[in-house]
């Protein structure tokens, strides 16, 4: 790829990049650019333009066209369990903090299709908190969303569904919470009595509640160190006294301005509490 060409495509990527904020208001002109343009390339070619402009111009006459361009930009992939040890410190070393309260408010950040989300559910349900918690599930792409909120995964991916689970040191048996059929897994809608799906960017958005538990894992990653600074504060805001945050393997508050108003709890796990004052 010459000089010039790449000079133009980083043009048209930014113009692309404001004109997606302009016409829809999704903000991703603080995500990392290298990121970002390979995901945009790939759109572009596999979406059948010949140039960033063209994706462009289409984007912005065809509505339609929206959300198959964010199924580029966001990542979905995700596993139930996901990092087994990550979920078996909530279980082991959070829980008994959250057990002391009479009420509870979790938020899963970037929940993509609910992985992460049905993960804590049945976490909760297996320590016995499920029915005193509310679990807020947000994400900016509403097809990620629709899926979260059906709870149907192909079934080939059930077996490292499983796996995972007991390594978490799940205390079921995972088949417990899902029916099968015609080569997919149905999680039962209990799972989803307590749950609250919404739209919601870590990038424009604000603060809507005050949470007991923040995950939000393997997002911060795509942005910018400012954008990735914000989103700390947000969930600083959004966090009670004593509440906790839990990050991805490769995501940390070391860098942040933020940073002070939160104590390592399980470091090796990224897990941090809010402090007290």
């Amino acid at each position: 790829m010459s000089d010039t060409f790449e000079k133009i495509e980083d043009i048209e990527i930014r113009l692309l990049l404001e004109a997606l904020y302009v016409r829809y208001h999704y903000d991703f002109r603080n995500y990392a650019m290298a990121s970002v343009k390979r995901r945009l390339r790939q759109a572009r070619e596999q979406l059948g333009f010949a140039t960033i402009s063209a994706l462009q111009e289409a984007v912005l006459h065809d509505p339609a066209m929206l959300p198959r361009l964010l199924g580029y930009l966001t990542v979905q992939v995700s596993e139930m369990f996901r990092d087994p040890q990550y979920f078996r410190s909530i279980r082991d070393k959070v829980v008994p903090h959250l057990r002391t309260y009479p009420s509870l408010k979790i938020w899963i950040a970037g929940c993509s299709c609910g992985e992460e989300l049905y993960s804590f559910v049945i976490l909760f349900r297996e320590e016995g908190l499920e029915d005193r918690t509310i679990f807020y599930a947000t994400d900016i792409n509403q097809d990620a969303l629709q899926i979260a909120e059906t709870g149907v995964y192909d079934l080939d991916r059930i077996q490292i569904f499983t796996e995972n689970h007991r390594k978490s040191g799940g205390k079921t048996s995972l088949s417990d919470y899902y029916s099968t059929g015609y080569g997919r897994a149905s999680f039962d809608k209990t799972l989803r009595r307590h749950v609250v799906f919404s739209d919601h960017s870590l990038v424009t958005d604000a603060v809507f509640g005050e949470m007991n538990l923040i995950s939000c894992r393997n997002v911060m990653i795509y942005f910018d160190r400012p954008l990735q600074d914000r989103a700390i504060g947000l969930f600083k805001d959004s966090l009670a006294r004593k509440g906790f945050l839990g990050l991805g393997s490769k995501e940390s508050l070391r860098f942040s301005k933020h940073g002070p108003s939160f104590t390592d709890f399980v470091r090796e796990e990224k897990i941090y509490q809010r402090s007290g004052r």
